[in-house]
């Protein structure tokens, strides 16, 4: 969990350690806003309803459906996702790969040393949107109660 940059000086100067750490949750959130920019996946979720309605609500977690592991210079992750039915899904994994990998380690310098990603469910744009929007009605009927 950090990056650590080691200084020394002469025996008779104090030995200084200056370290760089970073918390998961921050690892998480740098992949989640990093596969919201890959074409073919609908949602990032740890189950599909509370995806769905924590998307809809002002305080969305943005790294639900993603677990770090975070070392002192690597990172492993794992991804669920929905995909869009009709697209190539080892290239949406080839996609997020990439983009998540770029984002960490030029955000952090840390490097991204395996990412599993998990499918979910494959559902149509449609279907998606259509239970998207029911989610979001639902959401906003309690909220109103």
């Amino acid at each position: 969990m950090a990056n650590e940059i080691n200084t020394k000086q002469n025996e008779n100067e104090v030995v200084r350690e200056n370290k760089l750490t970073f918390e998961d949750q921050v690892i998480k959130k740098i992949a989640g806003i990093a596969s919201n920019d890959v074409k073919g996946i609908l949602s990032m979720s740890g189950g599909f309803m509370s995806g769905l309605t924590d998307r809809f609500r002002s305080t969305e977690d943005i790294t639900k459906g993603i677990d770090a592991e975070v070392g002192e210079r690597q990172v492993a992750l794992d991804l669920k996702v929905i995909v869009e039915y009709g697209k190539n899904i080892p290239s949406i994994f080839q996609d997020a790969v990439s983009k998540i990998k770029k984002s960490v380690h030029d955000m952090t310098g840390l490097d991204v040393v395996e990412i599993n990603m998990h499918v979910e469910d494959v559902m149509t744009r449609s279907e998606f949107d259509a239970k998207s929007k029911s989610s979001k009605e639902e959401e906003e009927k309690r909220d109103l109660k």
